[in-house]
C-alpha cells in the first residue's frame, strides 16, 4: 500500500503519498520540522506500523469472533470500513481534511485504489497461512 502510494505519488498518478501524510503528521505533532528526511524518517515506520497493527487486529477480530478469516466477504467488509475510516477520521486528524480534501478533490479514489492493494496483500497473506 505505501509502496504503491509512493510510487504513484512520484509518477504523478496521485496527488499524494500516504508516507508524506503519515510524516507530516508525526512531525507535525513533535514540533519538528517537516523536511523531506524527517517526513520520510517518522513516516514509512509509522505507515509500516500501522498497516502491520491492523492486519493483526484483522486476525484478532476474526478469531475472537469466531469468524473465517480466509472469507473474502469478511476480509473486503473490513478493508471498506477501514477506507471509510480513513476518509472519515484518519485523514482529517492527519490535517488533510474530510475526505483527504487538501491532497487533491479526489483523494479519496486514490485511498480507494490504496485499500484495494492493501485488501489484496492481506489476502495474499492469508492464504500463505
Amino acid at each position: 500500500m505505501g509502496a504503491v502510494s509512493e510510487a504513484f505519488y512520484r509518477f504523478g498518478i496521485f496527488k499524494s503519498s500516504i508516507f508524506i501524510i503519515d510524516g507530516s503528521f508525526v512531525t507535525r505533532f513533535m514540533k519538528r520540522r517537516a523536511d523531506k528526511i524527517n517526513t520520510y524518517l517518522f513516516g514509512i515506520p509509522i505507515h509500516l506500523m500501522t498497516s502491520t497493527a491492523f492486519g493483526f487486529i484483522y486476525m484478532g477480530g476474526t478469531h475472537i469472533l469466531k469468524l473465517d478469516s480466509h472469507s473474502t466477504w469478511i476480509l473486503w467488509t473490513y478493508v471498506t470500513v477501514l477506507w471509510i475510516s480513513m476518509l472519515f477520521a484518519a485523514l482529517p486528524v492527519a490535517g488533510q481534511g474530510f475526505l483527504g480534501r487538501k491532497g487533491g478533490r479526489f483523494a479519496w479514489v486514490e485511498q480507494l485504489v490504496l485499500h484495494i492493494v492493501y485488501g489484496i496483500g492481506l489476502w495474499f497473506s492469508l492464504n500463505q497461512i
